[in-house]
């Protein structure tokens, strides 16, 4: 009898974001599809708390790159007892793809397959190291058209790795199926921003916003969580433009489709170009229109005016504008959230990125 799959993830961050969700998620589905699934981690409470509660199994390295040896020879050691030509060790940076295929040598274990999800838009690296350690990984996914276009600047003609090993897979995020819920009838309209608290994600912007809206019966939710002192900026911020009062604070750890769903509209205006967007699909399953950014990946599974209204990054005058027109139009909110989910149970669902993440372990 053929043993269970074997999959382990690398999550050498010591903060959680859309990439570290994106692996808990993965390990959490596989799990429960009956494989044997464990993370390594660098021991940061932050991560290991979450994979703890779900009952995935936990491994300890430093997780530190390219000069340390020590980690991959703690990987080696996990490496040596796991089944011949069915385990997957699936990373989320290049320098831990480096500490496993040294692990891999280490643990004389060729077999063992090295995937790779690329979350960031950034040129890939054109060093013989780096093109060494793309032409040894398995199997590339990319997790936009963007990220992909971004990374292959540096090779127009011929990449580093071979082409059958490149995947662009949309992610998704595992979330039970819920019925979209009404609009709430009675009170202000809220607008939400919902996602992690940190630079770059254009929430200054927003409060700029409000200041020109104060007319408005609006109200406006920042939920997430992020680093105390940018949290006490963000107020500062608030209080010197007059909006403070127009303004609920919540932190929360994960990004519940519930909290949106009692929203009547999201403002997502990131000002870092996004490689993929977590926040972005929380609020299509709500059935929830949103305001965003399209300085990344945006534009690859949202339409100006359909199921989204864009605006450009920083810009404050445009995303009040935007915000009025949806804060005064039932409508307008009403069919962009529709279209919006509609697109999401169509090709972003959980249920259409597993079967294709599965084909891509199985034939690394």
């Amino acid at each position: 009898m053929k043993e269970r799959p074997v999959l382990i993830h690398l999550i050498s961050s010591d903060r959680w974001g859309g990439a570290q969700r994106y692996a808990f998620d993965i390990c959490n589905h596989y799990r429960s599809e009956g494989w044997r699934v464990a993370a390594v981690t660098r021991d940061a409470k932050v991560i290991d708390n979450r994979f703890h509660d779900a009952g995935i199994p936990l491994f300890h390295a430093p997780l530190r790159g390219f000069f340390d040896p020590a980690s991959a020879v703690i990987l080696a050691r996990v490496l040596r007892g796991v089944p011949i030509d069915n385990s997957y060790v699936h990373v989320h940076r290049y320098r831990d793809a480096f500490t496993v295929l040294l692990a891999k040598r280490l643990a004389k274990r060729p077999d063992i397959r090295v995937i790779s999800t690329r979350h960031t838009v950034r040129q890939g690296r054109n060093s013989w190291l780096f093109r060494r350690i793309y032409d040894k990984i398995n199997a590339h996914i990319f997790v936009s058209h963007t990220a992909f276009d971004r990374f292959r600047a540096p090779w127009p003609d011929r990449l580093p790795m071979r082409m059958k090993t490149v995947h662009i897979i949309h992610n998704s995020v595992n979330i039970p199926h819920a019925p979209v819920l009404a609009e709430p009838e009675k009170g202000p309209v809220f607008a939400i921003y919902a996602g992690p608290l940190v630079k770059g994600k254009g929430i200054e912007t927003i409060i700029d916003a409000l200041v020109s809206l104060r007319d408005l019966k609006i109200r406006l939710r920042i939920v997430g969580q992020g680093n105390p002192d940018y949290l006490d900026t963000l107020r500062r911020r608030a209080m010197t433009r007059g909006v403070m009062e127009m303004i609920d604070w919540k932190s929360l750890r994960d990004t519940p489709t519930e909290i949106i769903g009692q929203s009547h509209f999201a403002v997502l205006p990131s000002v870092e170009r996004e490689a993929f967007g977590l926040p972005n699909i929380y609020v299509m399953a709500a059935g929830r229109a949103q305001i965003c950014s399209p300085n990344g990946a945006q534009s690859e599974y949202l339409i100006d005016g359909e199921s989204a209204i864009f605006v450009p990054p920083a810009d404050a005058h445009a995303l009040a504008e935007a915000m009025r027109r949806l804060a005064t139009d039932p409508e307008l909110r009403s069919r962009i959230g529709t279209n919006a989910h509609r697109a999401y149970t169509g090709s972003l669902s959980w249920e259409s990125f597993t079967p294709r993440l599965t084909a891509i372990y199985r034939n690394a």
